[in-house]
């Protein structure tokens, strides 16, 4: 491959990847009902509402699950996969085979989320308890629909939270899952984020 192409598939790849997360983001914000006027949503609203306002013609929302913005990114990673396919010379494969790909790497990505913004949540609950930046908040909101089930089943002991330890574990567990899926598959991880 030379430099040209080199340049011109990791310029592409970034491109659709930033936009691929932008996508699952508002995917993650409408199902933890994250404030919609924090200015982040109202940014991450604004860059998708040119894709996803059509789309929902088609897959219309369903109380939390906004299923236009999860087949838009489904879409995005497969677009992205056939992209790297044919700048990296490689034949294209079959149609259902680009589709279990993308799931897959759809599916590593939203856990990839949860994972950093988890991370994100734990040191910011130690260097700054009580900040109030809109990015803070979001993160709260969007970490607490997975958090509030296991604080359920793992109450606070002695004033220390041990329910993020248990949701790691789980995290890990879907990302072994997830990679043996990917290789059950034939997929190469470097075609689709997340993976």
């Amino acid at each position: 491959m030379s430099a040209i192409n080199e340049i011109f598939a990791y310029l592409v790849q970034t491109a659709l990847s930033l936009y691929l997360l932008v996508m699952l983001l508002r995917f993650l914000f409408h199902f933890a009902r994250a404030d919609f006027y924090n200015p982040i949503s109202q940014f991450v609203v604004r860059v998708t509402n040119p894709l996803v306002r059509p789309a929902r013609r088609l897959f219309p929302a369903f109380g939390r699950f906004d299923s236009a913005s999860l087949a838009l990114a489904v879409v995005l990673q497969a677009l992205g996969i056939i992209t790297l396919l044919l700048l990296h010379g490689a034949g294209l494969v079959g149609p259902t085979l680009i589709v279990a790909w993308s799931v897959i790497g759809v599916l590593g990505l939203l856990v990839n989320i949860y994972f950093f913004a988890l991370l994100a949540m734990i040191i910011i609950s130690w260097v700054a308890p009580t900040s109030r930046h809109p990015a803070l908040l979001l993160l709260w909101q969007l970490t607490e629909p997975v958090m509030a089930p296991v604080r359920r089943v793992l109450p606070a002991m002695g004033g220390l939270d041990f329910s993020p330890i248990l949701v790691f574990i789980l995290i890990n567990v879907l990302q072994i899952a997830l990679r043996h899926m990917a290789a059950g598959v034939g997929l190469h991880p470097a075609l689709v984020m997340g993976v």
